[in-house]
């Protein structure tokens, strides 16, 4: 029978490799898209073996599925972090909006991801166990928000938390997905530094303006 410690490690070592799988599948697949991305590379850059990941994954469709299910799972811890309760509720969205536009600055592979997602319309996200309930704790807190708001005479009655959402997941996704088309037609870098600030900033103004209209 194995000591305690030794399957403790063989965990760990368990662990470790299929987070480093992850990691460079979801660069494979951000740069290449589902269908352009080989395993084989993958296995390569990871110093294992298709076979391996097959053993850890099940094969290329359900290692894409997993390489999803960790881009948004990222995204829903780093929003869960985020204590708004006791900031007023305009102030509380402008630091959810904030949030997720600094996410999506430093993950440009998880806006990829989801554009590619989208061009093979959702038919491998919709198969994740996992998604759909990483949405629910997410449009709660701006469920809460909104109440919280409304109750205080500030927002809107027929605010909607996924119409909130979607007005700070646009903002976010445009900026990155569209950088280098923007920059060719218009000469503008959206990811100026110099700029950060301001579209921080826009992006909140914008949302509240809608709430308060």
């Amino acid at each position: 029978m194995a000591a305690p410690s030794s399957e403790a490690e063989r965990q760990r070592d368990k662990d470790r490799t299929r987070a480093d799988i992850l990691a460079v599948a979801t660069r494979e697949f951000a740069d290449k898209g589902y269908t352009g991305a080989r395993v084989d590379e993958i296995a390569a850059r990871t110093s294992t073996t298709k076979r391996m990941i097959y053993y850890y994954f099940g094969g290329k469709e359900q290692l894409y599925i997993a390489v999803l299910e960790r881009a948004y799972s990222a995204l829903r811890a780093s929003e869960q972090q985020l204590d708004v309760e006791h900031l007023d509720p305009e102030e509380a969205l402008r630091q959810l909006a904030a949030l997720t536009f600094d996410h999506h600055q430093a993950n440009p592979d998880f806006i990829r991801l989801v554009s590619i997602e989208n061009i093979h319309r959702a038919e491998h996200l919709s198969q994740s166990e996992i998604l759909a309930g990483l949405a629910d704790p997410a449009l709660g807190g701006i469920t809460r928000i909104l109440e919280r708001g409304h109750k205080a005479g500030l927002f809107r009655a027929d605010a909607d938390a996924l119409d909130v959402h979607m007005i700070i997941s646009s903002f976010c996704v445009f900026q990155q997905a569209n950088r280098h088309t923007f920059q060719a037609i218009f000469g503008r870098d959206m990811l100026d530094p110099a700029r950060r600030e301001h579209y921080r900033t826009m992006l909140g103004d914008l949302l509240i303006n809608y709430l308060t209209a």
